[in-house]
């Protein structure tokens, strides 16, 4: 249900307040590959914050749509990675560490139990996958674990490049 009502949105603000098409092929054409795949890492490495189907779109809008594609995919996933240890590192703060381990015991309890499905879902559906990052760290989820399910985040890639913007 929440990728129907991105897509419906997506398709409500093309066909209503900005063309697509005119937008991703203005910022191809103002600046570099390095520059936009530099500012995609930002932000799949901090908060998540820009939507990665804007970069999916864009590119669809290059020269080698797969190639770019592939590397949004793989910078997605290693910003993942930093995200999660930015929650490790958060965790080991005394404070945060106390509120966890001693406050909320309960509940830290079941997300860990549950954190592979919180993963999952954070890599497939439109919601900041840093953030599922950086909450998986402060849990201290097993790293190899979290390994495995944030693969899924290239399973998102292509589908949404398949289904949304026909880009593979």
């Amino acid at each position: 249900m929440p990728i129907i009502l991105f897509i419906v949105s997506l398709w409500v603000i093309h066909a209503f307040v900005i063309d697509f098409d005119d937008l991703f092929t203005s910022i191809t054409t103002t600046y570099s590959p390095i520059t936009i795949l530099t500012v995609f890492f930002a932000s799949e490495s901090l908060l998540g914050l820009v939507p990665p189907e804007i970069f999916i779109a864009w590119a669809d809008k290059t020269a080698s749509p797969v190639f770019y594609l592939s590397m949004l995919a793989i910078l997605s996933y290693s910003g993942g990675i930093i995200s999660y240890f930015i929650g490790r590192a958060i965790a080991k703060m005394p404070s945060v560490y106390e509120y966890l381990e001693l406050k909320m015991a309960k509940h830290v309890k079941m997300i860990r139990k549950w954190g592979g499905f919180l993963i999952v879902v954070g890599a497939l559906l439109p919601i900041p996958f840093s953030m599922t990052s950086i909450a998986a760290g402060l849990i201290q989820y097993k790293f190899q674990d979290y390994l495995l399910f944030g693969l899924l985040r290239f399973v998102r890639f292509y589908l949404y490049a398949i289904v949304i913007f026909n880009v593979v």
